[in-house]
């Protein structure tokens, strides 16, 4: 699904990406994780459009999208959230998944005036692909809740829920699992396993939350210093002793966090 190779991200003279070279395989859930500071979201933001790379290439599906803006690799069904939502606060659930399709009639004046039933047929069917999708995610109870009174955790869904809005190929994950309670991440994982598993999404996991990764993720890309240190399973993480000594330097929370 998704080749980077030489892949170098420079800001001034601190090198967040170091020459990173890997592949994500189409209908995998892969796990990216690596102590502060190892360029993990930084990743995320050059492959998603947020930043250009200093050097390097970036293709999806074989077609190279190097340095494309994000709202043309959404269009490519490319989508990245991040560690703190960015819902339409004052809006529904509900209004905020009807949002996503781009290029919606309603949205242009000319075709509310001239064509007001083209516009409320397309409406219909968007507000019907919200429903399902508010279905699938089992939130029903809050669809028509303003987005902005919604718990961390249930902004994380509503996340998921505008991916499925427009059946993205592959979506990246910044840290899902930041200030959510356990109930409500078993709640996200068990969506993100049928999303890969019944709708054949592809995901790229940022998280620190190992049992979160282990349950989900294989392989596992272990980045340090802005480089990929290994990939593999969770349990050969776990016990590599290069990883162990890398998550060594950040503190002895990490480090027991990664060998629990």
């Amino acid at each position: 699904m998704i080749t980077i190779k030489n892949l170098h991200k420079s800001f001034g003279g601190i090198h967040a990406v170091n020459d990173v070279s890997l592949t994500i395989e189409k209908g995998a859930i892969t796990g990216l994780i690596g102590p502060n500071g190892a360029g993990k979201t930084t990743l995320f933001n050059v492959i998603a459009g947020v930043y250009p790379p200093t050097s390097g290439r970036v293709w999806l599906d074989d077609k190279e999208i190097t340095a494309f803006p994000p709202h043309e690799l959404f269009s490519k069904g490319l989508l990245r959230t991040f560690q703190i939502a960015h819902e339409f606060s004052t809006l529904s659930v509900r209004e905020n998944l009807m949002m996503v399709p781009g290029g919606q009639s309603g949205e242009n004046l000319i075709d509310t005036w001239i064509r007001p039933a083209r516009v409320r047929m397309e409406e219909v069917e968007i507000a019907k692909k919200a429903d399902e999708v508010i279905d699938f995610l089992q939130i029903k109870q809050v669809a028509n809740e303003l987005a902005g009174n919604l718990s961390g955790g249930q902004k994380k869904l509503l996340e998921l829920g505008r991916a499925m809005m427009v059946e993205a190929k592959i979506v990246f994950l910044d840290e899902v699992g930041a200030g959510v309670n356990r109930t409500l991440l078993k709640t996200i994982g068990d969506a993100i396993i049928r999303l890969n598993k019944e709708l054949n999404y592809t995901f790229c996991v940022i998280e620190h939350d190992m049992d979160f990764i282990a349950r989900l993720c294989n392989p596992v890309i272990v980045m340090a210093e802005g480089a990929v240190l290994t990939i593999g399973t969770s349990e050969e993480i776990k016990v590599n002793e290069a990883v162990i000594e890398a998550y060594l330097g950040t503190g002895i929370k990490q480090t027991k966090e990664l060998s629990q």
